[in-house]
Formats: structure tokens, C-alpha cells, sequence
């Protein structure tokens, strides 16, 4: 990883939008800080669009997508969406079909008391009411669990034939071929009738963990915030990127970046 005061910022001009993960990106224990708030609201004001893309559930999430000056969040790891319509109401859309959602979720729920029986220590979410397409195990935020545990969890659900992945916090599983990417694909084409791949490169993804390495992948313009370091060990693919500053004050040293780089090309084109 690169130091963030490295990113080119002559490509700043060109960025269209960014994606980001919440927890411990947007988030520092737990709340949003004024300063990353503000971040998002001057990058909306830019016009510039914002993503968040999480594993956290719908239900934790819909107050965020109608408060936060953001285009959509895409929740449960890329399964929904969510959206603020004209009238001030959600719309929530879906990857998988309702039938499909209910079938998921009968099976998942029977993983997830296996998980609890066979963990020493194991425990469902505090948010797992909201959650409608996936299931998820605290490992951080209100319990902590050892790696051997998480690993074991990880182990059951893909034993289950689930996708399992390990956020700052939790662990979290689904059935189906979507994770964050694919969520993020699917909103630009849902949202803009427009191609990602077509134009990864005018897209920034901030995150902090291991579920976020997918997006660090594929996003050339992927950047870590600092507390990335504690899941440096279990990544396989790191963010190009990396901020001096951690959680909320790091998202924010992204904003700037942009921010100035776009002021600096507005007063050009005006003299």
C-alpha cells in the first residue's frame, strides 16, 4: 500500500463518485463524526455521487440511506438497495426474487443456530432483526470472539454452501452470487443506466477490512483507511491506497483530496 498523500490527485477532476464501506470507514465507534458527515455532504454538494456499500441489514441501514446525502446504500453485502424517493419515503430493491429471499432465509437461520451451538462464545448480531437476506456474528462489536472462532464460523457457513465474509465486526453469510461489487455493478446500472466496469476508474472505494478486499481488487483508485493495518495479515488483495488519518478522519482525507483537486479545475476554467 501507498501512503494516500502519493494518490494522483490529477485524477481527482474525472472522479464521478465514490463508494465506501460505514463501519469503521464512515463510522468511529460506532457514530458518524461531524467531520465525516460533512465530508459526505461536501462531496454531494461537488456532485459528485456516494455509495455506501455494507454488510450491515436493511433494517440498521434504512435511516441512513433517508438521512445521509447519499444516492442509494446498497445493505447485506450487495443483496438490497436502498433509495430515497421524491416524496421522502424509502424504496427498497432486490437482487434475488421473494421466493428466493424466503427459501434463503429458512436455511440460513438453521446455520445460524448451529453456529451458536458448535462456537464456544458465538452470537448472533445485535442488528440480525433487520437482517433479510443474510445472517451475521458478532466478532467485535459488542462481543469479541479469537480468530480460531471466526475462522470456525467462516468454516460452517461455507460448509453450508454460503459465501461468508469477516467485516470490522461481524461475520456475515448469505446464499446467492452477490457481494459488494456485484451490488455496486448492479446500482450504477439500476441507478444511471451506466456500465462500472466501463468507468471503474472515475470510482473511489474506501473501506477498512477484509470483506472490503473485493472492491480493493477490482477499484484502481481503492484506498484503506488507516485502522486497515489490524486485517493487513489476512488480506490477499490491499488497497492500493492507504490514509494517514483512521475511520471517519480518514474518509474525510479522502474528501478533501477530492474536493480540492475539483476547486482547483473550477477557478482554472474560469480564467
Amino acid at each position: 500500500m501507498k501512503a494516500f498523500s502519493s494518490w494522483p490527485t490529477v485524477a481527482a477532476p474525472q472522479i464521478a463518485g465514490l463508494f465506501t464501506d460505514i463501519d469503521d470507514t464512515l463510522t468511529t465507534e460506532g457514530e458518524i463524526t461531524s467531520q465525516a458527515l460533512e465530508a459526505l455532504i461536501h462531496l454531494k454538494a461537488a456532485g459528485l455521487h456516494i455509495i455506501p456499500v455494507t454488510g450491515r441489514p436493511v433494517g440498521w441501514s434504512a435511516p441512513f440511506a433517508l438521512t445521509w446525502p447519499v444516492d442509494a446504500i446498497v445493505a447485506e453485502n450487495g443483496a438490497v438497495a436502498m433509495t430515497r424517493t421524491a416524496d421522502g419515503t424509502l424504496a427498497k430493491q432486490y437482487q434475488q426474487d421473494e421466493t428466493t429471499r424466503a427459501s434463503n432465509y429458512a436455511s440460513m437461520q438453521e446455520v445460524l443456530v448451529t453456529i451458536e451451538r458448535e462456537v464456544a462464545g458465538a452470537q448472533r448480531a445485535t442488528d440480525s432483526p433487520g437482517r433479510e437476506c443474510d445472517i451475521a456474528i458478532d466478532h467485535s462489536e459488542f462481543t469479541t470472539l479469537p480468530q480460531a472462532a471466526i475462522d470456525h464460523c467462516v468454516q460452517i457457513m461455507r460448509a453450508a454452501g454460503m459465501n461468508a465474509t469477516v467485516s470490522s465486526i461481524h461475520i456475515n453469510g448469505w446464499y446467492g452470487s452477490h457481494n459488494k461489487l456485484e451490488g455496486a455493478r448492479w446500482i450504477v446500472r439500476e441507478l444511471f443506466g451506466r456500465d462500472l466496469d466501463a468507468e471503474m476508474d472515475r470510482w473511489v472505494y474506501v473501506g477498512d477490512s477484509t470483506n472490503d478486499q473485493i472492491m480493493f481488487e477490482h477499484f484502481p483508485h481503492s484506498i484503506g483507511v488507516a485502522n486497515i493495518a489490524r486485517f493487513v495479515p489476512q488480506l490477499t488483495h490491499l488497497p492500493h491506497y492507504v490514509t494517514q488519518g483512521e475511520r471517519g478522519a480518514g474518509f474525510a482525507e479522502v474528501a478533501r483530496a477530492i474536493l480540492s483537486q475539483k476547486d482547483r479545475q473550477r477557478l482554472s476554467h474560469k480564467r
